[in-house]
């Protein structure tokens, strides 16, 4: 299925790849963020940012559980030897180590930006870097002891969102929602390499099947930029079709694409419609739009399950 949380309507909607219809909705906690697999594949966290709760699903069934009480959970990722939950507590500007099954707090560890909300881990684990949107920032942190050991400015106006290690694990890639691309970051040195001008409001990194192409979703311009790992340049740009009919939310006809992931078999990138209150279906391929589903208000953090890997980092699928 494909997992979609709506932000205003406090629902998940679950879509039936094959058919590209809607098959059930649920409500959950206020304003759902994020749909996250868990580190061991077996739970997906519906993360209920302003409700402070977790609603577990079983990703067998898709029947939503019993919440978890946690304060501000933004976002969640796994620490990529399992033993931690890291709840991306943004308002409270904490990351929230806890235990990857009961939820419980062992170690808050207050960070030192503003709207900390992305993380990818290091190809050996050791170190995270993660986004800090409102003060265009970059921050790493040690894993083992679960201490920031450094900030990186990426200049007045950057507001970082979306965070992907490249296959080789050599180049951390950061989409810039005001800068309208992606920085290139070395995550050793903790220095930038470059930037990529992809298209207004980059915002979310998805990694094709083949570990070719990097999906960069700008959702101020209504287009995908694929990037090239080979060549560290943008390959194409695909340009989804205008919004039409009642869905459209902002006072004009562009399309919005925001957060989700790729099919198992690498055909079709799902994105979430943040400003329209629907979901794309994109062909790898050709770039062509596939289908426009309807779901409910303020569609987010989308995900597609199940994926191929051992176990999962998190955010909306990051498998390894």
């Amino acid at each position: 299925m494909i997992y979609v949380p709506n932000s205003l309507s406090d629902t998940v909607d679950e879509i039936d790849p094959v058919t590209y219809k809607v098959v059930r909705e649920f409500a959950v906690g206020q304003l759902p963020q994020h749909v996250v697999p868990s580190w061991d594949l077996k739970t997906l966290w519906v993360t209920n940012d302003q409700g402070s709760s977790l609603t577990p699903i079983d990703p067998v069934t898709g029947d939503p559980g019993t919440p978890v009480h946690v304060e501000d959970p933004y976002n969640m990722y796994f620490t990529p030897d399992g033993r931690y939950a890291i709840v991306v507590a943004e308002a409270l500007q904490r990351l929230d180590f806890r235990d990857p099954h009961t939820m419980v707090l062992v170690h808050s560890l207050s960070v030192p930006c503003h709207g900390v909300d992305h993380m990818d881990f290091s190809a050996n684990g050791t170190y995270l870097i993660a986004s800090c949107e409102f003060s265009g920032k970059l921050m790493k942190v040690n894993v083992a002891s679960q201490s920031v050991v450094g900030t990186l400015g990426l200049g007045a106006g950057s507001e970082p969102q979306d965070v992907k290690l490249s296959p080789d694990g050599k180049i951390f890639y950061v989409a810039d929602l005001r800068a309208n691309g992606v920085w290139e970051v070395d995550g050793n040195s903790f220095r930038v390499l470059g930037f990529l001008p992809t298209g207004k409001g980059a915002h979310g990194l998805y990694v094709s099947r083949d570990s070719r192409y990097l999906y960069v979703s700008n959702r101020d311009s209504g287009t995908i930029s694929v990037i090239s790992f080979a060549t560290r340049q943008v390959v194409a740009t695909w340009v989804l079709p205008p919004e039409t009919g009642p869905n459209v939310g902002r006072g004009n006809d562009i399309a919005s694409p925001d957060m989700g992931g790729v099919s198992a078999d690498g055909k079709v990138l799902w994105l979430s419609g943040r400003y329209d209150s629907d979901v794309y279906a994109i062909d790898t391929t050709t770039g062509n739009l596939i289908a426009r589903i309807p779901v409910g208000d303020g569609p987010h953090g989308l995900c597609v399950w199940p994926q191929p890997g051992r176990y999962s980092l998190g955010h909306t699928g990051i498998l390894r």
